[in-house]
């Protein structure tokens, strides 16, 4: 990983190389340079834009598409949304957990992040799990898992 200095140098550079006074565009642009938005990264955001940090941070915070922390290379959404959670949702995710020790929101494993989203907008396929943009529908808690194994074994080759 970068040292904070030289992150900070290049989160500069980034800023500098965009038009946009944007605050969304901005932390878009760090976002697909880092991966996650760095600390270091939203306090120049906020600098460049002369913002409280706390609204730039209030703003990273409220938008899903923003992560504080480093994702994985794969990223698994397990859907808890209304008709996902009544399809047994649930019972995806806690597969997922017994099976593979993959807990949302903790750093990930193996370069597997799960997340917990609370619609995926295809709700008539619930239980839906999104594989790295790709959506799983009427899923079983071990088809879950092992669409999941797949990915291990993908990056195993």
């Amino acid at each position: 990983m970068e040292g904070k200095k030289d992150l900070r140098e290049k989160v500069r550079e980034l800023l500098a190389e965009q038009a946009s006074r944007s605050l969304i565009l901005l932390l878009q642009r760090i976002q697909d340079h880092f991966g996650y938005l760095p600390p270091e990264g939203l306090e120049e955001v906020a600098k460049h834009l002369k913002l409280p940090v706390s609204r730039v941070y209030g703003v990273a915070t409220f938008y899903a598409q923003f992560s504080l922390s480093p994702k994985g290379k794969h990223l698994v959404q397990v859907c808890q949304g209304t008709a996902c959670h009544v399809q047994g949702g649930r019972a995806i995710l806690e597969a997922l957990v017994r099976e593979l020790d993959l807990r949302p929101e903790e750093p990930p494993k193996s370069g597997i992040s799960v997340e917990v989203v609370r619609c995926v907008g295809c709700c008539s396929l619930a239980p839906v799990m999104v594989v790295d943009g790709v959506a799983h529908g009427r899923l079983t808690p071990e088809r879950a898992v092992e669409i999941v194994k797949e990915l291990y074994a993908a990056d195993n080759r």
